[in-house]
C-alpha cells in the first residue's frame, strides 16, 4: 500500500510506518484541494488535525480506503462524507488520555494560581518584590471542579483532582455515567455544573454537537469566581464571548490549549486579563505520540491484512 503520513513522527514512530509499508511523510495541513488530490493518488492516508478532509473532498473517483487518524478527535475529517465513498476512518483513543489529563491540571493550576499572569509580569521587569496582595489567585485544593464531558479523558481528570487535590468532582455528561471509581455528582444541567464549581474543565468531543457549547450564558452561570479550562476542541467556546468574559470581570480567569481557528489565536485573546495560553501541547509527551503513532500504524496494518481495524469511526 502506498501511504501519505501527513506530518512528521516520532523517530520510533517514523522507522515503524516505514519498515511496514512505502510511506510518504509531509509536515503540513492538506488544504481540501490537497486533501482530494491526496484521496486520488495513495492507498491509505495517516492524517490528523488540520488536515482538511471535508465533504468536497471525497468527491469523484477515490483510490484512498482508509484514514487512519493521529488522535482522538476526528472533526476534520467528514465522516459521513468518507463513509458514502467507502472510505474507512479510525482514530486512536486511549494513548491520548493520560498526557491530555495532565495537561487539564497544568491550566488548572496555572489559571487558578495566576502563573502566566505573574511569569509575563516578572519576565517584563515589572515584579518589585514579595507584597502580601500581589497576584492573589485560588485555592486549588479542596475546590470544587466540574468536568463537562465524562468520557475517558474526562474521568482521568476527575481522578487527578480529587486524588492529588482533594477536589469535589461535579459533572454534566450527555448520558448517565455509571462505574466511577472516585466520589463524584453527575448534574443533568450544564448551567447548574458550572454554577455549582470553582473550575469547569470542558472535555467534551468536538463536532457539529458541540461547538460553542460554551457561550455568554455559560459563562456568566460560570460567574465572577469560576475558571474555565478548555482541553477538547476550540470551537466549543465561543472565542468572541470567552474575550468579552475575561475583559469585562464576568469569570476570574481561563486556561486554553485549543482556539476556534488554531493556529491563529487573537490578540484580544492573548492580551485579555489572567490567561494561561498553550499550543495545543495536549499529548506533547515522546511517549504519547509515539504510542498514537503505532495505534495508527495497527489500524493500518489491520486493513492491509484484510481484517477489521480496532478503532474503525465508520
Amino acid at each position: 500500500m502506498k501511504l501519505l503520513v501527513t506530518r512528521k513522527m516520532t523517530d520510533t514512530a517514523t522507522r515503524a510506518i516505514k519498515a511496514r509499508f512505502e510511506a510518504v511523510f509531509q509536515d503540513e495541513p492538506l488544504t481540501e484541494a490537497e486533501a482530494a488530490e491526496a484521496l486520488r493518488e495513495y492507498d491509505a492516508i495517516l492524517p490528523t488535525l488540520g488536515d482538511a478532509f471535508g465533504a468536497d473532498a471525497f468527491k469523484g473517483d477515490i483510490r484512498c480506503r482508509i484514514l487512519a487518524s493521529f488522535g482522538a478527535g476526528y472533526n476534520h475529517i467528514d465522516v459521513q462524507a468518507a463513509k458514502e465513498a467507502g472510505v474507512i476512518v479510525t482514530n486512536t483513543p486511549d494513548v491520548v488520555t493520560a498526557a491530555t489529563a495532565d495537561i487539564a491540571l497544568t491550566l488548572i493550576l496555572m489559571t487558578m494560581r495566576r502563573a502566566s499572569e505573574a511569569e509575563r509580569a516578572l519576565r517584563a521587569g515589572e515584579w518589585i518584590g514579595w507584597r502580601p496582595t500581589q497576584f492573589l489567585g485560588a485555592h486549588v485544593a479542596g475546590c470544587t471542579v466540574g468536568i463537562i464531558g465524562m468520557g475517558r479523558i474526562g474521568k482521568a481528570i476527575a481522578r487527578r483532582c480529587h486524588l492529588g487535590f482533594g477536589m469535589r468532582v461535579v459533572f454534566h455528561n450527555r448520558s448517565t455515567v455509571s462505574a466511577l471509581d472516585i466520589p463524584a455528582r453527575q448534574m443533568p444541567d450544564l448551567h447548574e455544573t458550572l454554577k455549582a464549581c470553582d473550575v469547569a474543565v470542558v472535555s467534551v468531543p468536538g463536532g457539529a454537537g458541540t461547538r460553542r457549547l460554551i457561550g455568554q450564558a455559560e459563562l456568566e452561570a460560570l460567574g465572577p469566581r469560576g475558571y474555565l479550562v478548555n482541553i477538547s476542541r476550540g470551537d466549543v467556546v465561543d472565542e468572541a464571548a470567552l474575550i468579552r468574559a475575561l475583559n469585562e470581570g464576568m469569570i476570574a480567569g481561563a486556561g486554553l490549549d485549543v482556539y476556534e481557528k488554531e493556529p491563529h489565536v487573537p490578540q484580544a485573546l492573548i492580551d485579555a486579563p489572567n490567561t494561561s495560553l498553550l499550543p495545543h501541547l495536549g499529548t506533547a509527551t515522546d511517549e504519547a505520540r509515539t504510542d498514537m503513532g503505532l495505534r495508527a500504524l495497527n489500524n493500518l496494518i489491520a486493513f492491509a491484512e484484510g481484517g477489521e481495524p480496532g478503532d474503525r469511526v465508520v
